[in-house]
Order: structure tokens, then C-alpha cells, then sequence
């Protein structure tokens, strides 16, 4: 016990190194005492609720005193609060984890929903400190256009009440997210090549300045979303944590290059795949991705994990997985693959277990034998997709065996209902499933009739009586075991 007391008293001691006092920071440090008057003074802040013994606000420190710095020029501040010291505050201000950031107007909070990261700190601040849709002049576009890597300015008529209305309501959505204006100047639009009405997206990456002209009477919201979901991401590009979520939200299927960052070849490579991006943007998006840092994700997608560089194509939207056996021209053979890819002339690999050589009551099941067992047209299946590690899983094994027991006990409950389950760590759950996989275990029921294929998900207690219920009124047979049949599962159990 000394031992870890000591361990924990040394490792606070190095962490208040990192948050120490420090005259030259340009974080302002707040206590209970000073923190209302501060935030209700400024107009735009950012402040973290932090622990010193947080490892997480450890590793936020040198980015957060950064932002701060970088931030100064533009009268954003930046203020930190201790909640081992100020804990009235810290309750007062709901804090439940560490670190916890709040964007402050006057006194007035609202969640920080950026990146912990310097640059994603300072780009998601500016943004706040911009109205929704920012008026565009020949004297204020450079400097709007350094805000943000990607920038976007509607060009539209004064007269064009339906397309300022659509852009003024996707950049309300989107605040957060992207730097927005607009200009009535047709010299101006003229520029960039643009007309009335017309987007233009001004980057820092590929192309400065990409133009969409509208091919109706008015910019729609879904138009503007449209390009914006394409045109706001490089050609290629390194995912992290920190820009995961924008692939996932464009709808797009994603593209991945599992390379070592240290690979000589690295740069030119990436640099050659850009070009194989653009042929299919739109259609797809491409980054490279940390081979060793992320080497289980690449797993995940039915890599083998231990040969770099390798390539795979997501598909966000259903989860299928296409792996690509790279040969000696990477960028030949990923263009070709690429183009199969969006044309639909790929099939996607599914992962699965060995088949199992016997079934017991509980029918184990594997990708490869999916439709066999799961979509029977004549039974009521009632499918738990577990983990072998999760420990609820483990708890609600014997209900589910006693469970299946019982339906086995009779022909009539055995021929119209079956009870299975599948490894959702070994097999991958078809892509024509439909089945959206968000933790262990999951229970779902496939009603039986000819060509059914929708599943009810269970969310009620995992008790025998609950499960049986669900069963039986969900099911198209609703079917219960007979009288006694859970008794002598029960009691078979027990014995």
C-alpha cells in the first residue's frame, strides 16, 4: 500500500509541474472567487475544469497553453480551473469528468465541441467569435479566408431570398464546423469565376478555390451539404481521432492506406495516390492512416495486421470491408481496385469463425452460415451477437441456454423457434443484414415469414420470463415453451 501511495503522491507531484503557475502563461488561472466576475466580462472565452492528476488534461496542457498564445490576437481568452481546489465551483458548474471545456459568452456556457489538439482549439474558437454567415467584401475576404483551412462564400443576388435563406440555415447547423459568408458583389463572384448564385470553397489544401455553380432556380440546403462534404476534405489526408468523425459524417466510403509514418516511400506514395483520389472524388474518400499506431483497427477491417503498407475500403454506410492484396505498384494496383470499387464490381469480405462440427440447443452461428440459421424463413430467431471477453455477456449465458433448452423440449417450439447466437469479435455480420452493431450483447429477433429480414431489437431485463415474453409476442409463431418445459431447463441446470 506505501508503495502505491508513494507512486500516486510522485506522479500528482510531476503533474503539478504542468499545471504550475507560470507568469509567462496566457492561460488565466480562475478560483471560486474570481471565476464569475472573469466569464461574465468576456465576450468570448474557453475554459477547462481539470484534475492535476488527469492524464488526459496532461496531455491537453501544452496544446491548450498554445491556443491560448495563439489566440491572443484575436481577444479569445483562455481560463483553467482546478476542480481538486475549487470543488464548490466544479459542482456548481456540473462537472462529471476531467477535462471538461465550456465555451463561455458573457457568463453564458455551452459545450466545447472541438478537438483537444492546438490547431482544433484555436480553429473552433475563431469560429465562435464569427457571426453564423459572415457579409463579404473585396476588403474582408482575404481575412476571412485565414480562419480556417476551408472557408466557404455563397455568391448570391440581393434579390435571391431562397438561396440566402438556405445558406443562412446550413451555416446556423454548421457553425461549429465551418466558416461562412456571403457577398452580393458580382465583380467579386466574377474573381473566382463564379456567378449568381454560386459556392465557392477557398482552402489551404489542393485546389485554393473550388466553385460550384448552381444548376437551378436557388441554392438548397442539400446542394450546399452536398459540396461542402466533398470539397471540405483533402484528396488525401493522415485520419487520426481528431478528423474520424468528418469521414464518417460525409456518408462516403472510406479508402485507407496502412503505411508506417517512417516509410521512405511514404510521402511519394501518398503524394501519387492523391491523384487516384481525384479521379474518384465524390465517390470515395482516401487517407493514410499510422500503420503501427492503428494496426488493430486494420484488423478490424479483415487486414492481416502485420504487413505494411496495406489497403482497404470501408463502406460507412453498411460497414462492408475490401481488402486489397497490394502488389509491387501500389498505385497501379489501388487505382484499378478504386475503380471496381465504385463501380459495384467488388464483393466485400466477410470475416467469419470455422463452422461449428455439432449444434446444441443454443445454435452457434458464423458468418458464413448467416442465412442459413438467422433468416429461416419458417422460425421465429431470436440471434445474441456477443463478445467472449464481456462480462455481460457471460452473465446472461445460462438464462440464454436455459432459454434455448426450453423451446428444444417440444417439436412444436423446437420446429418454429430458434435460439442463436454469433462471435461479433470472430465473424463479421453480413453487409445485407443491416445490422448496426453498437455493443455486447445485443439481441434481436427475426420474425419468421417468407423474405423477412427485419429484426426487432430487445431492450428490456435478460430474466428467462422477459425473454420469453419478448418471443412470443414479437415472433410471427408466438410461440411459448410448454408448460414445465423451463422448469426442466432449470432443473437440468441445477443439477
Amino acid at each position: 500500500m506505501r508503495v502505491l501511495v508513494q507512486a500516486a503522491v510522485a506522479a500528482a507531484l510531476a503533474v503539478v509541474g504542468v499545471y504550475a503557475a507560470d507568469e509567462k502563461s496566457n492561460v488565466e488561472s480562475l478560483t471560486t472567487a474570481s471565476f464569475g466576475k472573469w466569464v461574465a466580462a468576456e465576450p468570448l472565452a474557453l475554459v477547462e475544469f481539470f484534475a492535476p492528476w488527469c492524464g488526459h488534461c496532461q496531455a491537453l496542457a501544452p496544446h491548450y497553453e498554445e491556443a491560448a498564445t495563439e489566440l491572443l490576437s484575436s481577444g479569445v481568452k483562455l481560463a483553467k480551473v482546478d476542480c481538486t481546489q475549487e470543488e464548490s465551483l466544479c459542482t456548481e458548474q456540473e462537472i462529471s469528468g476531467f477535462p471538461t471545456l465550456k465555451v463561455f459568452r458573457h457568463g453564458k456556457a455551452t459545450p466545447y465541441a472541438g478537438t483537444r489538439k492546438k490547431e482544433g482549439i484555436v480553429s473552433y474558437m475563431l469560429k465562435q467569435q464569427l457571426p453564423a454567415v459572415s457579409k463579404v467584401t473585396p476588403d474582408t475576404l482575404e481575412d476571412l479566408k485565414t480562419k480556417d483551412r476551408f472557408v466557404l462564400v455563397g455568391y448570391i443576388d440581393p434579390s435571391d431570398k431562397a438561396s440566402a435563406e438556405a445558406l443562412h440555415k446550413y451555416a446556423e447547423e454548421h457553425r461549429d464546423a465551418y466558416v461562412v459568408g456571403v457577398s452580393h458583389d458580382k465583380d467579386l463572384a466574377a474573381k473566382s469565376g463564379a456567378t449568381f448564385p454560386s459556392l465557392v470553397a477557398y482552402r489551404t489544401f489542393d485546389e485554393p478555390e473550388v466553385v460550384h455553380k448552381d444548376k437551378g432556380a436557388a441554392l438548397t440546403v442539400d446542394e450546399i451539404d452536398a459540396f461542402v462534404a466533398i470539397e471540405s476534405l483533402p484528396l488525401i489526408d493522415e485520419v487520426s481521432a481528431e478528423n474520424f468523425a468528418k469521414y464518417a459524417m460525409s456518408g462516403l466510403p472510406l479508402a485507407y492506406y496502412f503505411v508506417e509514418p517512417e516509410s521512405p516511400t511514404r510521402a511519394e506514395e501518398v503524394k501519387k495516390l492523391a491523384q487516384v483520389a481525384k479521379d474518384v472524388r465524390g465517390k470515395l474518400n482516401m487517407v493514410w492512416i499510422d500503420a503501427l499506431k492503428f494496426g488493430s483497427h486494420g484488423k478490424a477491417l479483415n487486414l492481416k495486421g502485420d504487413q505494411w503498407p496495406a489497403f482497404v475500403v470501408q463502406d460507412m454506410e453498411n460497414g462492408a470491408k475490401y481488402p486489397l492484396e497490394l502488389g509491387k505498384d501500389i498505385v497501379g494496383s489501388v487505382k484499378s481496385f478504386v475503380h471496381q470499387f465504385v463501380n459495384g464490381k467488388l464483393k466485400p469480405s466477410v470475416k467469419s469463425a470455422p463452422i461449428p462440427e455439432k449444434q446444441g440447443p443454443v445454435i452457434e452461428v458464423v458468418a458464413d452460415e448467416f442465412d442459413k440459421y438467422v433468416f429461416d424463413d419458417n422460425r421465429d430467431v431470436l440471434l445474441e451477437l456477443y463478445a467472449p471477453w464481456c462480462g455481460h455477456c457471460k452473465n446472461l449465458a445460462p438464462t440464454y441456454a436455459k432459454l434455448a433448452e426450453a423451446y428444444a423440449a417440444s417439436p412444436d417450439t423446437s420446429k418454429h423457434v430458434s435460439i442463436v447466437k454469433m462471435d461479433g469479435t470472430a465473424n463479421d455480420v453480413p453487409p445485407h443484414a443491416d445490422i448496426t452493431l453498437s455493443g455486447f450483447p445485443t439481441l434481436l429477433l427475426k420474425p419468421a415469414g417468407k423474405g423477412e429480414r427485419t429484426f426487432v431489437q430487445y431492450g428490456g431485463d435478460r430474466s428467462l420470463e422477459s425473454l420469453i415474453e419478448f418471443v412470443s409476442t414479437k415472433g410471427s409463431h408466438k410461440l411459448a415453451p410448454k408448460a414445465g418445459a423451463t422448469e426442466s431447463a432449470t432443473a437440468h441446470d441445477e443439477l
